[in-house]
């Protein structure tokens, strides 16, 4: 009952943040090194992970049969903050890596954004070191906030051109705990109402136009039969 309770919790922590324009993005699975030069019996745990891959379209979710995608630019974490990053489990649970202590650390170069985290420091961080190693965690998701972005509506892509900060990267279990699933649908809102608007308009016009070739070849057919 207390685990249905915790994910209940975890999920609804989540949707507050995807509510308070935070963004969430699953990627790609750990790598995992145990570090040869760390003090014996305090084993430096390391998980590495490519973070946000750069001008690699994605497809976020399908609504109303459209794929709505994304694209992150290579410039995109040039002003982000990424002061104070957090490693944890399912955007919720206790903090294991931090940038701020140096254990967590998030490089950028032309294939994206990288992290390294070493999990040795706590307890709860070698547990989650351990449940990775075993294969029984294999995904990792990140949090952070938009400035900047621009909307192909042909294509139905965003492109992600300036990140505004970047909340934590988590360790996450459960496929169906999708955040990204909530948080891209939250923020594709205003384009995929614009999406609507337009199309409820293109058929508006469609259906006039119908109308008008219907009066015209009426009033075509009354004037042949007038002069016969």
């Amino acid at each position: 009952m207390s685990n249905k309770i915790d994910e209940k919790k975890k999920l609804e922590r989540v949707e507050y943040m995807a509510e308070q324009g935070c963004q969430f993005r699953h990627f790609a699975s750990f790598e995992i090194r145990e570090a040869k030069d760390a003090p014996e019996g305090d084993p430096d745990l390391i998980v590495r992970g490519l973070a946000v891959p750069f001008n690699s379209t994605t497809v976020l979710f399908s609504y109303d049969g459209i794929d709505y995608k994304e694209v992150i630019d290579a410039r995109a974490f040039d002003e982000a903050d990424m002061s104070d990053v957090i490693f944890n489990y399912n955007h919720g649970g206790k903090v294991v890596a931090r940038t701020r202590n140096n254990t967590l650390e998030l490089t950028v170069d032309n294939s994206g954004l990288h992290m390294s985290a070493r999990l040795g420091g706590t307890e709860e961080g070698k547990r989650l070191y351990e449940e990775i190693k075993g294969g029984y965690i294999d995904r990792m998701s990140f949090a952070f906030t938009v400035s900047e972005s621009s909307y192909n509506i042909d294509t139905h892509t965003r492109t992600i051109l300036k990140v505004r900060k970047v909340y934590d990267v988590s360790a996450v279990d459960i496929p169906a705990y999708d955040t990204t699933s909530i948080s891209a649908r939250n923020s594709f809102a205003v384009e995929i109402e614009s999406e609507k608007k337009a199309a409820a308009e293109a058929a508006a016009i469609s259906l006039r136009k119908e109308v008008l070739q219907t009066e015209i070849q009426q009033t075509i057919n009354i004037m042949e039969e007038n002069q016969k």
